[in-house]
């Protein structure tokens, strides 16, 4: 059995060093060949920053990378793919931004010089969108292509300040200065793909991109991260016979255990349900079934909304609490409706939707989160006898 990539984000080192890589490149057929920009909403840890390497990988023409793989077989009618195109990725996800007032700034200074550096701009002058504004230029005149944008958690510098209105502000107004160049400067742009865990409404990056298509309640992109029960059956028999023989179950007990405890994230009604890649991979390398995901670590900002709001949990284990598209598709960082910012973190998934009402009905996704949530969430907020009713409805095994 090949390596199981449990954190592992990096298309390339992932291929080279022999891990198992789940065929996803067919969506990047889709999406490369049906439209130019893309928004994606998916929890974290959900393999957004994979997806997203995957998507540089074939756009610095890394054919070889992709030998065996769905997307090399359909792009053999398109004589020119595997270009190298210039491509700029901003990874936004391995900084800290609560504690340093122009760290969104620096880093993106730092991305912008290597950038200038490659392409021998000796004395760049201007703001940070007009560096980058002659970047895509000299980009494009250098390589005769359009430039590729790829953006990974655009909204971590959003998020890590929240409550700090200033730094909330400034972020934003950072944001707005710097990614409006895309819109001004189409003639220069490929392609644009931008991750996160949350859509904020009245941040201006989307605003500023009229042809943005939002894919995160796409039908057609529901599976584009996690893993279905087909790719389990594809890609894990072999993990699921060593998990079942280690925890003394049959294969099909341990199927069902795995579909109860990590399935059941659905970003569309009609979509295919996924699991969570991190506690699957988890689960298989360690031989448990324990609350990966969950143990991670709840972000602060959402314990603050949470006691902040007066959240009823007993609306998600009624099953009446309601949602509409609207509500599940933009977060307002200043709306006290807890329910976009669960559903948009993964604490709440899609389970009916009534169209005539057009209204959906969330609930936990899976016991992982339906465990971790009721017992470490909401100890602080719910009464005790309330968490000891829920908690005796719930075991994760």
């Amino acid at each position: 059995m090949k390596k199981l990539p449990i954190g592992v984000q990096w298309f390339q080192g992932l291929r080279n060093d022999g891990y198992l890589y789940v065929d996803k490149t067919d969506f990047i057929y889709e999406l490369i060949h049906t439209g130019k920009v893309y928004f994606l909403s998916r929890p974290r840890r959900f393999g957004k920053s994979l997806f997203l390497s995957t998507l540089r990988a074939y756009w610095e023409g890394k054919k070889e990378l992709f030998q065996d793989l769905k997307i090399a077989e359909l792009e053999e009618k398109h004589s020119d793919a595997w270009q190298s195109y210039p491509v700029f990725y901003f990874d936004f996800n391995g900084e800290k931004y609560e504690n340093e007032k122009n760290a969104l700034e620096d880093i993106i200074d730092e991305q912008l010089r290597r950038w200038e550096k490659e392409y021998h701009i000796s004395e760049p002058q201007g703001t940070l969108g007009e560096r980058f504004r002659t970047l895509l230029i000299e980009a494009n005149k250098q390589s005769g292509l359009r430039c590729v944008v790829l953006v990974d958690e655009y909204d971590k510098p959003l998020l890590e300040v929240m409550g700090d209105s200033y730094q909330e502000t400034h972020n934003k107004a950072v944001l707005k200065g710097f990614f409006s160049s895309l819109k001004s400067f189409d003639e220069y742009i490929r392609f644009i793909f931008i991750t996160g865990v949350t859509k904020f409404e009245k941040v201006s990056i989307f605003s500023d991109l009229n042809q943005l298509r939002d894919i995160s309640l796409s039908k057609d992109y529901a599976s584009v991260c996690g893993i279905t029960e087909e790719e389990l059956d594809i890609y894990f028999t072999e993990a699921i016979n060593r998990l079942a023989k280690n925890q003394d179950l049959s294969y099909e007990e341990c199927r069902e255990q795995l579909q109860m405890t990590y399935d059941g994230y659905r970003f569309h009604p009609q979509g295919k349900s996924v699991y969570n890649p991190f506690s699957l991979l988890s689960a298989f390398a360690d031989g448990e079934f324990m609350s990966y995901w969950f143990s991670t670590g709840t972000p602060a900002f959402l314990t603050k909304k949470v006691k902040e709001s007066g959240f009823d949990v007993r609306k998600i284990t009624d099953n009446t609490l309601y949602a509409s598209e609207s509500m599940l598709s933009d977060y307002r960082a200043d709306s006290r409706d807890l329910v976009p910012m669960l559903y948009q973190t993964g604490y709440l998934s899609i389970a009916e939707y009534d169209k005539n009402r057009r209204r959906y009905t969330l609930s936990f996704p899976n016991k992982e989160v339906e465990y971790g949530f009721l017992e470490s969430l909401f100890s602080e907020y719910v009464p005790k006898a309330e968490i000891a009713t829920g908690m005796d409805k719930f075991t994760l095994v």
